[in-house]
C-alpha cells in the first residue's frame, strides 16, 4: 500500500477502493508518462488490458461496459491520449456505453508554467462526454471519480476525470467521500402514463411497432414480444440501430426500416399509430424534403434526450421492461390481424457456387452456421441490409454496431465483448477498409486470448465511398487499396489468419469454426476476397 509520508492513506490507495466498491477493476489503456505513478505496482485484484491505440482502448472498453451492462474503466494519457480517443468516445457516447475514464495530467506543482505533457484537456472532447472534472484537490480524486462512476451508469456515456500525475500519492482524507455509495432511481412506469398510452393504441385501427436500441434487454424482449403478439401488427427495427430491439427471427419481426425519408413515409403512412420503444423518432441519412410521417407517433424511451429530439404526439420517460410489461397486460388481444407476411423483409436469393464470392455468399454460409446465442458486431456499410437479412439477431446482444457511423467500432468492440462474456461466441463481420482503422485491437486480441472471429470482406476498395460516388453522378477520386493483404497484417500482429477466395473452401473453414466458437481461446482473422456491391440504398 502506498502511503503519504505522515502514514495516512494515499489518494491511488483510497482511489483503488473507490474503483472496487464500483466494480471497476479491469483497467483498458494505453499509458503514457502521467499515469505511470498509478498504474506502477497495480493491485493484485486488477487486470490490465493494453491496447496499441486509444480508439482500440475505448471500443475494447465499450464492447465490455455493453456486455456487462455496467460501466468499464478507461485510462488514457494527457492530449495525445484523449484527442486520439474522442472518436471512439463519440461512438461510446452514442452506443449509451457506460465509461469512467481517467485522464493523465502534468505535475500539478507547475501546471502554471505549462510544463511539457500539460493538456489542455477541460474542454478537448468537447460535449461528447456526460460529465467532466477536474478535482481542486489531490484529496478531491477518490469523490470525483466515484462522482463519474454515478455519472457514466446513470447518462450512459463516458465520464472524464482528469488527474494530474503527483495527486496519486498526496494523503487523502478521512472524511467520508463527497458522493453517494449507491444511487436508485425509480424502477417503474407510472400508471397513468402507462393508461395515456394504452388508450392511444386501442383507438389504433392498424398501429405498427418500432423497436430500438434501447430496447435491447431480455426482460424487454419478453415484454416487446407479448405486446406484438397481443396487438397482432407488425414490428420494425429502427434505421441504424446499433443493437437489436426485438427477436429478428419471431414471425411478428418486419424488418429494418429504411433511412430515406420518402420510402420511410410510405412504409409508414399504411398504419394509423406508430409505436416507437427504445428508439428515437427517427434516425435519418440523406436529407429528403417534408415529413418524417403524417401518422401519429408515441414514443417511450429511457432516455430523456432521445425523448426530447423525437418528433412525436407523446413521449413517456420511463424503465423499459416494466412499461412494456405494464402495457402489454394493460391491451386486450386483438382479433383483427393485419397479414404481417405483405412486410416481411425479403431475403436475398441464392447465388451461384462458381465465380467470385460475394457479400451476399458469406452472409448466408454465416447464418446458416452461426449459433443462435453469437452476438455479431458489425462494420461493413455497403453489405449491411444483406447482414440484416441474413444473420438477425435471435438472442439480446446478438447484434452490435457503432451508434454514430464512425468506423474503426467492431474489431476492439468485438474484443471488449468477448472479454466481458468469454462464454459467448462473437464474430464480428468487418469491410477491409473498415478493419484497417483499428487493426492494431488484433494484437491485444492474441495477447490476452480472446477467442473471437473477425470475418473481413475483403474488396481492396472503400466500396460504400464507390457507390456514393456514383449515385451522386461523378467519379470518386480515391483509389483502391488491393495491395494490403488484412491476413498478412493480422499474422503480423501474431493472430492467426486464413485467406478464402471460393465457396467450397468458405464452407469448409466455417463448418470447423462455427462448432467450436464458444469454447475458443484465441482470436482468428478470416479474410475472404468477395465482389464488391452494385448498389447502395440507405
Amino acid at each position: 500500500m502506498t502511503t503519504s509520508p505522515a502514514g495516512a492513506v494515499s489518494v491511488r490507495d483510497a482511489a483503488y477502493d473507490v474503483l472496487r466498491r464500483h466494480g471497476l477493476t479491469t483497467i483498458f489503456s494505453n499509458p503514457g508518462s502521467t499515469e505511470v505513478s498509478f498504474l506502477t505496482d497495480l493491485p493484485e485484484d486488477f487486470a490490465f488490458v493494453l491496447g496499441l491505440h486509444e480508439g482500440v482502448v475505448v471500443g475494447a472498453a465499450t464492447g465490455w461496459a455493453l456486455a456487462h451492462d455496467t460501466p468499464a474503466l478507461v485510462v488514457v494519457h494527457t492530449t495525445a491520449g484523449l484527442g486520439n480517443a474522442v472518436g471512439a468516445l463519440a461512438t461510446a457516447r452514442a452506443n449509451r456505453a457506460p465509461l469512467v475514464v481517467l485522464v493523465g495530467q502534468q505535475d500539478r506543482r507547475h501546471l502554471a508554467c505549462q510544463p511539457f505533457l500539460t493538456g489542455r484537456l477541460e474542454g478537448l472532447a468537447g460535449d461528447i462526454p456526460v460529465q467532466v472534472e477536474s478535482p481542486v484537490r489531490p484529496a478531491d480524486v477518490p469523490g470525483a471519480i466515484a462522482r463519474a462512476a454515478h455519472a457514466a451508469d446513470e447518462s450512459r456515456g463516458p465520464a472524464l476525470v482528469i488527474v494530474p500525475m503527483d495527486d496519486w500519492e498526496h494523503a487523502a482524507e478521512t472524511l467520508p467521500l463527497p458522493a453517494p455509495t449507491s444511487v436508485r432511481h425509480s424502477a417503474a412506469a407510472t400508471p397513468r402514463d402507462v393508461a395515456d398510452v394504452a388508450a392511444l393504441v386501442s383507438l389504433a385501427a392498424s398501429p405498427v411497432l418500432i423497436v430500438g436500441s434501447g430496447a435491447d434487454r431480455r426482460d424487454t424482449w419478453t415484454a416487446l414480444t407479448s405486446l406484438a403478439e397481443r396487438l397482432g401488427c407488425p414490428v420494425w427495427q429502427e434505421p441504424y440501430g446499433a443493437r437489436a430491439g426485438f427477436p429478428q427471427d419471431h414471425p411478428s419481426f418486419a424488418g429494418h426500416l429504411p433511412a430515406n425519408r420518402t420510402r420511410l413515409r410510405n412504409l409508414l403512412d399504411q398504419h394509423d399509430l406508430v409505436l416507437c420503444i427504445g428508439a428515437p423518432f427517427l434516425r435519418q441519412y440523406p436529407y429528403a424534403p417534408g415529413p418524417l410521417t403524417d401518422t401519429r407517433v408515441v414514443v417511450v424511451t429511457d432516455d430523456p434526450a432521445e425523448a426530447r429530439h423525437s418528433q412525436a404526439e407523446l413521449a413517456v420517460v420511463a424503465p423499459l421492461p416494466d412499461f412494456c410489461d405494464r402495457l402489454a397486460r394493460r391491451l386486450h388481444v386483438r382479433t383483427e390481424r393485419p397479414q404481417l407476411e405483405a412486410h416481411r423483409a425479403t431475403r436475398p436469393g441464392p447465388h451461384p457456387e462458381g465465380g467470385p464470392l460475394t457479400p451476399q455468399q458469406v452472409l448466408a454460409a454465416l447464418g446458416e452456421r452461426l449459433p443462435s446465442d453469437t452476438v455479431v458486431v458489425e462494420e461493413t456499410p455497403s453489405s449491411r441490409p444483406d447482414l440484416h437479412a441474413l444473420l438477425p439477431a435471435r438472442a439480446p446482444l446478438g447484434f452490435l454496431s457503432a451508434a454514430m457511423g464512425g468506423l474503426g467500432f467492431a474489431i476492439p468492440a468485438a474484443i471488449g465483448v468477448r472479454m466481458a462474456l468469454p462464454h459467448r461466441p462473437v464474430v464480428a463481420v468487418v469491410g477491409d477498409g473498415s478493419s484497417l482503422y483499428q487493426i492494431q485491437a488484433l494484437w491485444t486480441a492474441a495477447h490476452y486470448g480472446v477467442g473471437a472471429v473477425f470475418v473481413v470482406l475483403a474488396n481492396g476498395r472503400y466500396a460504400i465511398m464507390d457507390q456514393l460516388a456514383t449515385q451522386h453522378g461523378g467519379k470518386p477520386p480515391w483509389p483502391a487499396f488491393r495491395e494490403i493483404s488484412v491476413s498478412g497484417l493480422a499474422e503480423s500482429l501474431g493472430c492467426a489468419a486464413r485467406r478464402i477466395s471460393d465457396h467450397a473452401d468458405l464452407c469448409t473453414t466455417l463448418d470447423t469454426v462455427c462448432q467450436g466458437l464458444a469454447d475458443r481461446v484465441d482470436p482468428l482473422v478470416l479474410e475472404v476476397a468477395v465482389t464488391t456491391d452494385g448498389h447502395f440504398q440507405p
